[in-house]
C-alpha cells in the first residue's frame, strides 16, 4: 500500500484542533499504524514482514501510534536510542477495531469506571492499555487535540503478529528527509501522511474511548 503525504498547512485544515480524534492513514480495509524501533529489528521486520529476530521480545508490552506527529514527537524524528528506524504497519480495520473493544485505560478514569477496583480488575483482564496523550506539533509544541497510543500484550499481540498486519514498510529515510527541511526551512515544508478520524460507530465504544464528535 502506497504512503499518501500532503503539505504540513495542508494536513492542518483537514484534522480537528482539538479533542479526541483517532487520527490516522486509512484505505477502505486498512489503517496504518507506527512503531519505532532499533535497526536490527526493524530492518529484520521489513526483510520478512513480520516481527521477530534475536532481538524482538515478544513477551513485553509493545505501543501502537496511528498519527504520525505523536510517533514523531515519541521518538524524536528517529533521533532516540533504540528509535532510530521508524516503521509503518498496515493492519486490517477488523482488528483494529478489535484493539479498541478490548483496551482499558492505563489510569483509573472514574466517569469510566464504577470504582478503582473495577478499573484494577479490567486492568488484570485486559491485554490492551490505551493512553490518549496531548497532541504536538512538529516542533515538539503540545497541541490541545489528543492522541491515542495503544499497547498490546498476550493473545491480543499474538493476533497482531499473526493476523492483523498486511504490510511493514521501513518510513526512516521519509522521516529524516522530513526532518531536515523542518530544520532548514520550518513547518511550511515539510511533507506529512494525510489523515483522518478513525470511524467508530459503535456508540457504547465510542463514548468508552472518549472521542469527539467531527
Amino acid at each position: 500500500m502506497k504512503l499518501k503525504t500532503i503539505p504540513y498547512p495542508t494536513y492542518l485544515t483537514q484534522i480537528p484542533a482539538d479533542g479526541h480524534h483517532i487520527l490516522a492513514q486509512q484505505t477502505s480495509e486498512h489503517i496504518l499504524v507506527y512503531q519505532a524501533f532499533h535497526p536490527s529489528i526493524a530492518n529484520c521486520a521489513v526483510t520478512h514482514q513480520r516481527f521477530g529476530g534475536p532481538n524482538y521480545r515478544f513477551g513485553r508490552m509493545t505501543w501502537i501510534k496511528p498519527n504520525f506527529l505523536w510517533m514523531m514527537y515519541r521518538c524524536g524524528w528517529a533521533s532516540k536510542p533504540n528509535q532510530e528506524s521508524v516503521l509503518g504497519i498496515w493492519i486490517t480495520k477488523r482488528g483494529f477495531l478489535d484493539i479498541l473493544q478490548t483496551a482499558v485505560y492505563s489510569s483509573y478514569q472514574p466517569e469510566i469506571y464504577t470504582s478503582r477496583e473495577a478499573w484494577k480488575q479490567r486492568v488484570n483482564e485486559s491485554d490492551v492499555r490505551l493512553q490518549w496523550d496531548p497532541d504536538h506539533d512538529p516542533y515538539g509544541e503540545k497541541q490541545a487535540r489528543r492522541a491515542i497510543q495503544l499497547g498490546l500484550r498476550g493473545k491480543i499481540l499474538d493476533r497482531f503478529h499473526g493476523e492483523m498486519i498486511a504490510e511493514i514498510i521501513d518510513l526512516t529515510e521519509f522521516v529524516r528527509e522530513q526532518k531536515r527541511l523542518l530544520d532548514a526551512d520550518g513547518s511550511n515544508a515539510l511533507i506529512v501522511p494525510q489523515e483522518t478520524s478513525f470511524d467508530v460507530s459503535d456508540s457504547q465504544l465510542r463514548d468508552r474511548l472518549r472521542l469527539s464528535e467531527g
